[in-house]
């Protein structure tokens, strides 16, 4: 019997490392096989990433002149590193030498997908510690940045309870990661120093043809999105690596009388297709969407009326959970004004 999938299941899928608070013991079971890398600047000592044990062993199997002092501490499971050239630049030369040693022994299976992006990680005033290989993330726990973007026609032509069409993708059966899963009409990473807006308008371009004017002037950034990820084999490499995650959210509305439509580019997509809000509705409910693409397009539905307490059981959770507070710094922080570094939460 093919299983059917609830919303509650399809934030499990996306969001699955424990809340501390909400769930400690799962948390402590989570944090038995990690480690945390740790950052100390004039202010003291903070998180950027949660570390596996089997990253840990290859950290202290490497040879320090590749990949520069280690200090870790058993007892508190800290793992300081990456610290000691005293330049941005210098450090992101550091972790380069490091992951492409491991590239080359064939360490980890998940670095076979080396795309050559850089994709950074932040202090807590903002200021860029290091850039590293965007594949090579997952080694670290370091978050991650990006943007995702619906794009929709409003049409009313009797077939649905809404005026609603969006513009679904689905990716290419020849990507390395969920190949030929269904995927919002236009997402992506930001590189080191990318700008949100700048990047949707990019990744637009590449993979759904659609024009840098109309986007640029249309285009509806309507906040964020938060989860931490714990990968599948459906993600590439091996599972289990932790992704915490801070998405960028756009709506774009098209012209209804079809003179704009997206159109696959760089490969990324095999084709676009309108889906009605209950098409999509179904397509979730069998597990056929991209984890964290489904909590977008269910982020839609929350913020156009679609999804509602009257009729989603588990409603507030999902508030809750795609909004979750991601205790490493980054641009977020200047987002989330009511709330406060993690080393000053109670």
């Amino acid at each position: 019997m093919v299983p059917r999938y609830t919303t509650i299941d399809i934030l499990n899928n996306c969001d699955g490392f424990p809340d501390p608070e909400k769930d400690p013991l799962g948390h402590a079971k989570e944090m038995g096989r990690l480690y945390t890398l740790v950052w100390k600047d004039s202010e003291g000592t903070f998180p950027i990433g949660y570390v596996p044990l089997t990253v840990l062993e290859a950290l202290e199997n490497t040879p320090e002149s590749i990949r520069g002092p280690l200090d870790v501490d058993h007892e508190a499971r800290t793992i300081l590193a990456f610290q000691e050239p005293d330049t941005e630049e210098a450090r992101t030369k550091l972790v380069g030498q490091l992951t492409a040693y491991w590239r080359q022994n064939q360490a980890f299976r998940i670095l076979k997908g080396w795309r050559d992006e850089l994709w950074p990680v932040y202090g807590r005033n903002g200021e860029l510690l290091f850039s590293i290989e965007r594949v090579a993330m997952g080694l670290f726990g370091t978050p991650r940045f990006g943007v995702h973007m619906m794009a929709f026609i409003r049409r009313n032509d009797g077939n649905s309870r809404y005026d609603l069409r969006f513009w679904v993708s689905k990716r290419a059966a020849t990507k390395s990661s969920y190949p030929g899963m269904l995927d919002n009409t236009a997402a992506g990473g930001l590189m080191t120093n990318e700008d949100p807006f700048e990047c949707i308008i990019r990744e637009a371009d590449e993979e759904a043809s659609l024009p840098e004017d109309l986007v640029r002037k249309h285009a509806k950034e309507t906040g964020t999105i938060t989860y931490i990820y714990i990968t599948d084999e459906r993600a590439g490499g091996e599972p289990g690596w932790i992704y915490p995650e801070v998405e960028w959210i756009y709506d774009l509305e098209l012209p209804a009388d079809g003179s704009v439509t997206p159109c696959p580019k760089d490969g990324e997509v095999e084709s676009f297709r309108l889906h009605t809000v209950e098409e999509i509705q179904e397509q979730l409910a069998q597990g056929l969407w991209k984890p964290n693409c489904a909590i977008v397009m269910l982020d839609f539905f929350v913020r156009h009326g679609i999804l509602t307490p009257e009729n989603e059981p588990h409603y507030d959770e999902f508030r809750a959970r795609s909004h979750r507070f991601i205790p490493f710094p980054g641009p977020h922080w200047a987002h989330w004004q009511h709330a406060s570094p993690p080393e000053k939460r109670s």
